[in-house]
């Protein structure tokens, strides 16, 4: 069972603090929409040239909707999204990969936009729209290397625990496409790339392990992080990297130079808008940052305790208050249980705050999906452990095997929103009263 959320309300907050929590989730998602944030950044058309769009992410088909809705003259192009986020484009064709691990669809796609940029003249423009999730659906491995590889040290690193930047540095270099390599391609057209940032930091290089910017990392930082997290790779993947075959193109190198990027959306932007939306109905909000990183329990245990404070002595912040945040966490897979990120967050928060009173709070990811789940995230009141027990579960012993779903789903407290088709990644809102 799950709470399906299917709109933004405005109940009172202290009378219902769950749909409060929801309330505020929806409202940073739909700031961060491309229909919202795509047009004021288009650039002009060529004016005797052509305009192909091509991209890759989980909100790359609404970003491709959003310009067919306001460019003014003939384009063609195709986007690859995950499997269900797909939108209604009537010049630009969408395709659909999996994530977050890579497909034959998503390889597919992947040549079909390389062959598409063959040719290019100086007088044309490419306009690429990249948003999280493309490393995985733009999936091109380098020569001698094959998909399966591919797929298999992607599945390794997603359960190491290692960061996006770390993930997206080794993909860059065992890919044909990315780390610049797609701009190369298009040379030397002019390649106008617009992104959707799921990274702390909000490098463009780094989203969707850039295919269009240059990239700074090495074959030998690719290595560092493979051997920093054990994970070991065949011998054909350690000759690409070991003799610098996997290098990508460098800053320095000009054939950028005619080319501009700009990130059209981003969290700062979603727990802005949450903010807006608490102060609105009488709820003084607290954004403690738009980059917070490491393991998802760990980052649980420490919201928990900063939420302690405030409730027992009006420290750092005065409640009432709500404490918003956003990044990305990790999971360090160790049992067999379900759930992404954000329902490991809320139970490992759950467990620490064992049912204190007046605390409650929600984890959500931005793009509607919480990994590889079909939730969202989920919510939490005082009575959650409470509840579960008499249900039968034990929280600790779930949160070890990583069975924040199952915690969730027993208690009907699951987000279910379905893809939002955007995403800048993880939402929490901890509300103190």
């Amino acid at each position: 069972m799950a709470l399906f959320i299917t709109g933004i309300f405005s109940m009172p907050p202290i009378n219902d603090p769950r749909q409060f929590l929801t309330d505020l989730y929806f409202h940073s998602v739909a700031a961060v929409s491309a229909d919202k944030c795509l047009p004021p950044f288009l650039p002009q058309p060529p004016s005797n040239g052509r305009t192909l769009v091509i991209g890759a992410g989980k909100g790359a088909a609404a970003m491709a909707k959003a310009v067919e809705d306001h460019w003014k003259g003939p384009l063609s192009g195709l986007v690859v999204t995950r499997y269900g986020h797909g939108a209604d484009c009537k010049h630009i064709e969408v395709v659909e990969a999996a994530h977050p691990v890579p497909d034959e669809a998503g390889r597919k796609a992947a040549g079909r936009i390389m062959q598409m940029v063959q040719g290019l003249t100086e007088n044309d423009l490419v306009l690429c729209l990249i948003s999280g999730g493309g490393s995985a659906l733009l999936a091109l491995p380098a020569e001698g290397i094959t998909l399966e590889q591919k797929q298999a040290v992607n599945r390794a690193l997603l359960k190491s625990g290692a960061t996006i930047s770390e993930m997206n540095c080794v993909r860059k270099h065992l890919s044909a496409i990315k780390g610049g390599r797609l701009a190369l391609a298009c040379a030397p057209a002019r390649v106008v790339t617009l992104l959707i940032s799921d990274v702390p930091g909000d490098d463009p290089g780094i989203i969707a392990s850039g295919p269009t910017l240059p990239d700074p990392t090495t074959c030998a930082d690719s290595l560092a992080i493979l051997r920093k997290y054990n994970i070991e790779i065949p011998e054909n993947i350690l000759r690409h990297l070991e003799s610098g075959a996997g290098e990508t193109p460098k800053p320095d190198d000009i054939r950028f130079a005619r080319n501009s990027s700009h990130v059209i959306a981003n969290a700062q932007d979603a727990l802005e808008a949450a903010a807006e939306r608490a102060r609105a109905v009488g709820i003084t909000p607290h954004i403690l940052s738009d980059g917070i990183e490491g393991e998802a329990r760990d980052i649980g245990l420490m919201h928990a305790a900063l939420a302690r404070q405030v409730a027992l002595r009006d420290q750092p912040f005065a409640s009432p208050c709500v404490l918003i945040s956003g990044g990305e966490t990790t999971v360090t897979v160790r049992g067999n249980g379900r759930g992404g990120r954000n329902a490991e967050f809320l139970l490992s928060l759950a467990v620490a705050l064992d049912g204190y009173p007046n605390i409650f709070a929600i984890a959500c990811d931005t793009d509607g999906i919480d990994g590889s789940e079909d939730n969202a995230g989920a919510v939490y009141s005082p009575e959650s452990i409470e509840r579960a027990t008499t249900l039968g579960l034990r929280a600790k012993a779930m949160l070890e095997n990583n069975d924040g779903y199952g915690f969730f789903s027993a208690l009907n407290d699951l987000i279910v929103s379905g893809p939002t088709r955007t995403n800048v990644n993880d939402f929490r809102a901890i509300l103190i009263i």
